[in-house]
């Protein structure tokens, strides 16, 4: 009887941890931004070069990567910020402006396709450092990916 209620209270101390915790996720690196003299280059693991199938048909491409010099504690917890570091514009929470602070360290970056080849994405430019990792590769449509009656806030420099 004792080792029963002992399982038990096992069972339910780790069920009360299971749902304290917050749920969490693994993202995988698909590639990194590649950025050489006026070249600026996606360079995907090769295993990925199946999925890229079709992607020159486009032209645009949303990179989703990671701000991987964020990447701290400190930066993490960072939820309110003045756009664009200038203190003049008001104190704004990160998920209402383009801040590379962030809970998650995610960013989005709409980039010109300038070729395809095998397991290359060839663009005009993204606002990534060279080596940032890939997190994904998402075609822009622009009846889906545009907004007729978008607003947005302006920001100073």
């Amino acid at each position: 009887m004792r080792r029963l209620s002992i399982l038990t209270f096992l069972f339910i101390l780790l069920f009360a941890i299971a749902h304290e915790q917050k749920e969490e996720f693994i993202l995988k690196t698909i590639g990194r931004v590649r950025k050489v003299e006026k070249s600026t280059k996606l360079i995907l693991e090769k295993e990925y070069e199946p999925a890229l199938q079709g992607l020159e048909r486009n032209s645009h491409v949303w990179v989703l990567w990671w701000f991987d010099r964020n990447d701290t504690v400190e930066k993490r917890s960072i939820l309110q910020v003045h756009p664009r570091g200038n203190p003049e514009n008001p104190l704004t929470g990160v998920f209402a402006c383009r801040s590379p602070f962030r809970p998650n360290l995610i960013a989005l970056s709409l980039c010109r396709i300038l070729s395809v080849e095998n397991n290359v994405v060839e663009i005009e430019k993204i606002d990534a450092f060279d080596e940032t990792p890939i997190l994904d590769l998402k075609p822009y449509i622009p009846g889906y990916d545009s907004a007729d009656d978008a607003v947005t806030a302006k920001w100073r420099r």
